[in-house]
């Protein structure tokens, strides 16, 4: 899928030392997962989802719980595989480019394709791992949801019997710290930032944008709507994003499942 700008942004890729690539929820539309402010989104189909994804509600209102953990037997992440967005850019790490990935997706579906965890920050934390709220106790989340599926509604810690919920960052809490320095050193550092399926609203990840452009770096945005920076890239980028990123980081394209 060559066109207009794609070309001399690979170009610019090949010339890079050190690439930043920010992704948001557009990268794992072709893996089958809604994006969730978009025409089909998971939270433009259902407001309440999005209630259900904030701490206070979480904590404070056990149906809220029942529903959210019923959400987490139903999510279509079990399923999805990596597509060609993925592994495009594993091929980009392969090829010594890639200085870090920075995911405001929590499906594990970067960690799936092959992105080495020193280059991997999940910013947003991951729903594949569960944790207690009180005494900070992790489990795989498939450990958790099989005892929702025996038929435990709202399952409490073994431990210390606290709440327990996904190791994902719900609003209302702050990100981590250390995770967010990391993100904001390598964008200050990089000489390309690559934006990818994000509309760039979510704060204070979407800052990485700005700060690449101010210490130097090409920005290119890979985005099938708008952006709020868009007016800060050299290159804006519309279309399929399992078909653009190969195209930009001159990797083959293996089939919509990355198989």
């Amino acid at each position: 899928m060559e066109g207009p700008g794609i070309e001399e942004a690979a170009g610019w890729i090949d010339q890079a030392r050190a690439v930043v690539v920010l992704t948001g929820a557009g990268i794992s539309t072709g893996s089958g997962i809604p994006d969730y402010r978009g025409p089909q989104g998971t939270w433009t189909r259902n407001p309440e989802a999005e209630r259900m994804a904030t701490i206070d509600h979480y904590l404070g209102d056990a149906e809220v719980r029942r529903r959210s953990w019923q959400g987490r037997r139903a999510s279509p992440i079990w399923a999805a595989r990596p597509n060609d967005g993925h592994l495009a850019l594993v091929h980009l790490e392969a090829r010594g480019k890639l200085s870090m990935l920075v995911t405001q997706n929590v499906d594990g579906l970067h960690r799936l394709a092959g992105t080495a965890s020193e280059r991997l920050i999940e910013i947003h934390g991951s729903a594949r791992s569960a944790s207690c709220w009180s005494c900070g106790d992790v489990r795989p989340m498939a450990e958790v949801l099989e005892r929702v599926e025996a038929g435990e509604e709202d399952p409490r810690c073994r431990l210390c019997g606290g709440i327990i919920k996904s190791t994902t960052v719900m609003f209302g809490q702050s990100l981590v710290a250390a995770d967010l320095m990391r993100a904001e050193a390598a964008a200050r550092s990089c000489d390309l930032m690559l934006a990818v399926g994000t509309k760039l609203t979510v704060s204070p990840v979407c800052e990485l944008v700005p700060a690449a452009r101010a210490g130097g770096a090409r920005v290119v945005i890979v985005n099938n709507e708008p952006t709020a920076y868009d007016r800060l890239a050299h290159v804006v980028l519309r279309g399929d994003i399992s078909a653009l990123l190969p195209a930009l980081v001159r990797a083959e394209r293996v089939g919509p499942a990355g198989l």
